[in-house]
């Protein structure tokens, strides 16, 4: 008697396994779509801003969170033929992949922990020096059409300050033609208002646009990093349960 319920007991423990992880399954489709939208998310708005960047690391960090939210949906239908099959090699398959898409997020969202420290000072020196070199110039076309769109959609004129633009190449040159700052600095943007400075004119933001980027991709790389950490910690549930589950298999009598 104590035999056959010591049986019923670990047929009863083996099936709670399986329910858990089609639980875990569940939510780690719904991890995995959000890390997916919140990597589309990061490029596709505002993605011209990218090339204002010194280097990739935002780009980088966003395409590691698509990669591995499209890892998801190929390991979520694998974890339930899995769990239905009770397969040790399948077992065994599944949770090299959520340990693969464990190390994939939690990479990803210390890179943008680590660009998030370093932000402020890049923007600082590296923005004033893109508006000041490469606006309007022949070649840099995407920089200036993010240039134009960063002071619009911010509502800001020069990385610091709407002076920043006097000492510009563009502006310095005939192309201005009497221009102080770039049309696209004016409140309304009509041909040649960027003739008249004037704060009734133009933006004259406090902080100017460095201010205003940096509190956009600082927002950007908290949802980053809070995405795939948190995805990852989910995993860590999911693969204890796998290992659980694989254990119960393996010593059930066949």
């Amino acid at each position: 008697m104590s035999a056959v319920y010591k049986e019923d007991q670990e047929d009863w423990l083996t099936v709670c396994l399986k329910y858990l992880l089609f639980v875990f399954n569940f939510l780690f489709w719904v991890g995995g779509a959000a890390v997916l939208g919140v990597g589309i998310w990061t490029l596709v708005e505002k993605s011209d801003y990218l090339s204002l960047l010194a280097s990739s690391t935002f780009a980088v960090s966003a395409y590691i969170l698509i990669l591995a939210g499209s890892l998801v949906v190929v390991t979520g239908f694998l974890g339930c033929c899995a769990v239905i099959r009770e397969q040790r090699s399948c077992l065994s398959t599944y949770f090299f992949f959520l340990l693969l898409i464990f190390l994939i997020e939690l990479v990803a969202g210390v890179l943008a922990y680590v660009y998030y420290q370093r932000l402020s000072e890049e923007l600082k020196l590296h923005l004033n020096q893109t508006l000041a070199e490469n606006y309007a110039q022949p070649g840099k076309e995407a920089i200036t059409a993010a240039v134009d769109s960063l002071q619009q959609d911010f509502k800001c004129c020069g990385s610091n300050n709407s002076q920043d633009w006097m000492l510009s190449v563009y502006i310095l040159s005939a192309q201005a033609e009497s221009r102080v700052v770039p049309d696209s600095c004016c409140k309304t943007i009509t041909p040649f208002c960027g003739m008249r400075d004037h704060p009734s004119n133009i933006y004259k933001v406090e902080g100017g646009c460095i201010t205003k980027l940096e509190e956009f991709l600082t927002e950007h790389l908290l949802v980053i990093g809070a995405v795939g950490i948190g995805v990852a910690c989910l995993q860590i549930c999911g693969m204890v349960l796998t290992c659980c589950l694989h254990r119960r298999i393996k010593t059930e009598p066949y």
